[in-house]
């Protein structure tokens, strides 16, 4: 057999493993999942033993195999995907309706902002940004969320991998500058673009969640500047956290 060929069994095997286990819906013995795939014991524990190195399958105590939380994770990164778009879209314009100026959805694509969904007024002055446009994550509110989810040592290593570039005057340029402004949008739940972005520009924004309580987007309300108000900020908090509840996301307690 060839190493493609004995690679892919051993993928086709570790599936028949991990879907047994789904189908058992509770914890299960290796000579329960043996007998379910048809491995032998010993081929099926190897199996086991790496995916449950890779955080795929649980060992408890007694022995017994249970479906692990990297796939938990993986699930809600697959449901947010396909679903977040669908999910924010009548809480986007419930939020549009509220304050009267344009709402975006953004993802994270490495180091930057993809707007995805927008819902924009009905008005001649607006802000509006292009679905499919892209912004670095340290000139975005939502990016500034985001850049807070991968504490300190990855925000510093973005602002040496990007060099922190300014498009305007407010840029967070600086590193500590752009830490401080993190940790204060992160401890209170919602971040401000004061014309960092573009000038005469601003923006409030709030993470989306999803069952896993991952980051997996955010919403925004996008205005000029002398249009933004501060009484917007819980209406963008609440709405990105119907978002969230629709992805599954419980918040805590308190």
């Amino acid at each position: 057999m060839t190493e493609a060929a004995s690679g892919i069994q051993v993928i086709d095997r570790a599936v028949s493993l991990l879907d047994a286990l789904a189908r058992e819906n509770r914890p299960a013995s290796l000579k329960v999942l043996s007998a379910e795939t048809g491995l032998h014991p010993s081929t099926a524990f190897r199996i086991l033993a790496s995916l449950t190195e890779h955080g795929l399958i649980g060992r408890d105590s007694a022995n017994l195999y249970r479906l692990g939380p990297r796939l938990l994770q993986w699930a809600g990164r697959v449901s947010a995907g396909l679903d977040v778009r669908e999910a924010a879209r009548a809480e986007m314009e419930w939020l549009r309706d509220q304050v009267g100026e344009s709402v975006n959805l953004t993802l994270r694509d490495g180091d930057q902002m993809v707007y995805v969904e927008r819902a924009i007024p009905n008005r001649m002055m607006r802000v509006e940004q292009v679905v499919g446009s892209r912004a670095p994550l340290h000139v975005t509110a939502v990016g500034k969320l985001m850049l807070g989810e991968s504490g300190a040592a990855a925000v510093r290593e973005y602002a040496r991998r990007t060099g922190l570039p300014a498009y305007t005057a407010n840029t967070r340029s600086e590193v500590d500058v752009l830490l401080q402004d993190i940790e204060t949008s992160r401890r209170r739940g919602y971040a401000l673009d004061d014309e960092e972005a573009e000038t005469g520009v601003g923006c409030i924004g709030a993470l989306v969640r999803d069952a896993t309580g991952s980051a997996v987007g955010g919403l925004s309300v996008s205005a000029p500047m002398e249009r933004r108000r501060e009484e917007w900020i819980p209406l963008v908090r609440e709405a990105a956290l119907r978002i969230s509840r629709r992805l599954g996301y419980h918040a805590p307690d308190g």
